[in-house]
């Protein structure tokens, strides 16, 4: 699935770019245009793209997974998929990687298979211990900073901003209500985060501070994630933000006073700016 495009998908890209370089072919990265499990996505669609794009990868190969193709044996796969649609001539696949239906057959099946249809098949060994479903663990205990690592560059929320309850303009911190674009994307654990926001396409980082939660101090119930982009003012209404996650400020708790949250927000915005400061 190449979910996330995390420093272990970048290590198996770079082994096919090498590797097409030194046979003189083309490289390719052959994914699915979504993920046969039903768990959360890191990156939706369009951001998998643009991040394989970013690698230096010559071809992405976008399958729809239907189901005609989950019902395939590794060998027809194979056969109808990577040689004659995709004409692979090398397939290097990652250590652990197994494909076909029910995934019943291993690397000693695809090597045989290979010979068969002219497939040089190579297994390409395992770098760190990098995993989508280790970034998911660290994004839904909230360790932004950790899974940023793991990925290799900030996780990232695309989202249109739409009308909330006014309460941070009430507070002093107006903030933009963000829906996310896929509602499959996983949200980072309940908290306080500082984050770098883009607005609709353009290139400009502003620093800003996101809540994400339910809003104890007001009763809500509701899970929402609330931008409030430092030193900017203005109607965002309708933009599209780029929120990438920098660091965990706080977790969400709730206040006996208003008083009491905005004394907090202030410090927020502080510690904010702080974890932000060498982004600038």
């Amino acid at each position: 699935m190449f979910d996330g495009v995390h420093r272990g998908h970048r290590f198996v890209l770079q082994q096919v770019i090498a590797t097409a370089q030194e046979r003189g072919l083309q490289s390719m990265a052959i994914t699915f245009d979504h993920s046969p499990r039903r768990e959360q996505i890191l990156t939706p669609l369009n951001e998998k793209l643009a991040l394989l794009a970013q690698t230096g990868i010559e071809h992405v190969e976008m399958l729809p997974f239907t189901e005609e193709l989950r019902n395939m044996t590794a060998r027809q796969f194979m056969q109808q998929v990577l040689r004659e649609r995709c004409h692979v001539e090398v397939l290097l696949t990652g250590y652990d990687n197994r494909f076909g239906h029910n995934r019943e057959e291993g690397f000693d099946d695809y090597v045989r298979y290979g010979r068969e249809l002219g497939i040089d098949v190579q297994a390409l060994p395992q770098e760190g211990d990098v995993s989508s479903s280790l970034i998911r663990q660290l994004l839904t205990e909230g360790r932004v900073a950790d899974a940023a690592n793991g990925l290799g560059h900030p996780y990232t929320i695309v989202g249109r901003v739409t009308h909330g309850q006014h309460v941070g303009t009430g507070l002093g911190y107006p903030t933009a209500n963000i829906v996310p674009d896929d509602a499959r994307q996983l949200v980072p654990a309940a908290g306080v985060y500082a984050v770098t926001v883009r607005i609709d396409d353009s290139h400009d980082e502003h620093h800003a501070m996101m809540n994400i939660g339910r809003r104890p101090t007001f009763n809500g119930r509701q899970q929402t994630l609330e931008v409030h982009i430092l030193q900017l003012s203005g109607d965002l209404y309708g933009h599209r933000l780029r929120v990438a996650f920098v660091d965990r400020l706080r977790d969400e708790q709730r206040f006996d006073s208003i008083e009491s949250l905005q004394a907090q927000l202030r410090y927020d915005a502080q510690q904010a700016e702080e974890a932000l400061k060498d982004k600038r």
